[in-house]
């Protein structure tokens, strides 16, 4: 008898495809014929028949197949230590500080000489990120007013080093005294932050590393990408619900306080949600242990449920249904189409709602993912992004240390 191993599952059809499983979650294989052998030299993996075979440890191997002792194909074998991470619920706030202070706007200067632009003549473009002026690192918004005070009394023009998508960009900027304001300025709106709300997928009891919202905080005007400097999550209260219909998604009203209920940092905006540590503890009441991960091709189309918050704190459990899912081989978002199906959700917010981003999605006790987007069309549904990318973005590795490295 061999204790607690695990099965390997084959792909035959993609040559040297990389095949992975995880410790506790046996998969089937298909039967390959009497006339193929299939042999390992590691010595952790352990040959049950012709075609089941069963690893004792993670580590990466390699599988040859045989017809009668000749080697017809090999693949690649990667057997993942099994992660089991505490899911979420929890209704977060969410302050993002920019790297740089974030150009979102233009407007006019009414001067001597009439109505000008300063940063459009610059050519300074919205989206750009300021990220210094005359060779000095701009933080926030407070850094910006001396520098362009003192290059106007002084008639010498800004030297600006900005960031446009993966360039790096110098211009010069000449402030411009505006009469009606009696002051220097720029004719730039800027912004140095960014707040909402969102819900926690998980967090890791060790390490204090979490996953939240599922998918990337973009500017609300420029909608791009915000590229953040720092961050910090806190607890929130839903105080009301805004329902969605066609065509108007819904949208949870919460309250927090930025300075009072500080709970975690946030270090990454990636596509994949927001990730950083905790630095209180959190609970939700319904799962407070930690629960295995389901990779993408483990997910099945049938039920599942997200724990998420429609009042005050309170983290509870409604059903939903596994439209679709596609195995990935490669980090991408929108895995799943889901549907809310649950009685009591449906009636409190029509389906899914702003706000609802980052819901844990569960199935068979395995946390498989997080809520992500609506559908404008129909509120009921929407997408989910599996939970194999967020906990990569996490920095929680569910490959061996080898792959990892």
């Amino acid at each position: 008898m061999i204790p607690f191993l695990t099965p390997v599952q084959k792909y035959l059809s993609i040559p040297n495809e990389i095949v992975t499983f995880k410790n506790e979650s046996p998969l089937e294989i298909p039967k390959l014929g009497k006339d193929i052998q299939i042999s390992t030299a590691n010595k952790n993996i352990q040959a049950i028949d012709s075609s089941v075979f069963y690893a004792k440890e993670s580590g990466d191997s390699e599988l040859t197949y045989e017809v009668s002792g000749f080697p017809i194909k090999k693949v690649n074998l990667s057997v993942l230590d099994d992660i089991k991470v505490i899911p979420g619920g929890q209704s977060i706030g969410v302050q993002l500080h920019t790297l740089g202070v974030l150009v979102v706007g233009h407007h006019l200067v009414k001067s001597e000489e009439g109505a000008l632009s300063p940063g459009e003549d610059a050519e300074i473009q919205v989206g750009d990120v300021i990220l210094k002026i005359n060779g000095k690192a701009i933080k926030e918004l407070s850094d910006v007013k001396p520098f362009v005070k003192e290059a106007g009394k002084n008639n010498k023009k800004l030297q600006i080093t900005l960031k446009r998508g993966r360039e790096t960009i110098d211009t010069t900027l000449q402030p411009i005294y505006d009469d009606k304001d009696n002051e220097y300025k720029i004719g730039l709106y800027i912004r140095d932050s960014a707040a909402g709300i969102g819900t926690m997928t998980f967090y890791d009891p060790k390490s204090k590393k979490y996953g939240a919202l599922g998918h990337v905080i973009s500017d609300m005007d420029t909608k791009k990408p915000i590229e953040i400097h720092n961050g910090t999550i806190v607890k929130s209260s839903v105080v009301s619900i805004e329902k969605g219909n066609n065509g108007t998604p819904g949208e949870k009203q919460a309250e927090f306080s930025i300075e009072n209920d500080k709970i975690g940092s946030i270090t990454k905006n990636s596509p994949f949600g927001i990730f950083g540590k905790l630095t209180e503890s959190i609970s939700n009441d319904n799962y407070d242990k930690p629960l295995p991960v389901a990779l993408s091709h483990e997910v099945k189309e049938g039920p599942a449920k997200i724990l998420t918050v429609v009042d005050d704190e309170k983290v509870e459990e409604y059903d939903i249904e596994i439209v679709s899912s596609v195995p990935q081989k490669f980090p991408a978002t929108k895995g799943m189409v889901i549907q809310i199906t649950d009685p009591e959700l449906l009636k409190k917010t029509g389906g899914i709602v702003q706000g609802m981003s980052g819901s844990p999605i569960i199935q068979d006790g395995k946390i498989i993912g997080a809520v992500t987007h609506v559908f404008v069309n129909d509120p009921t549904s929407g997408y989910g992004v599996h939970i194999e990318w967020m906990l990569q973005d996490a920095g929680i590795s569910i490959y061996n240390k080898e792959r990892a490295s």
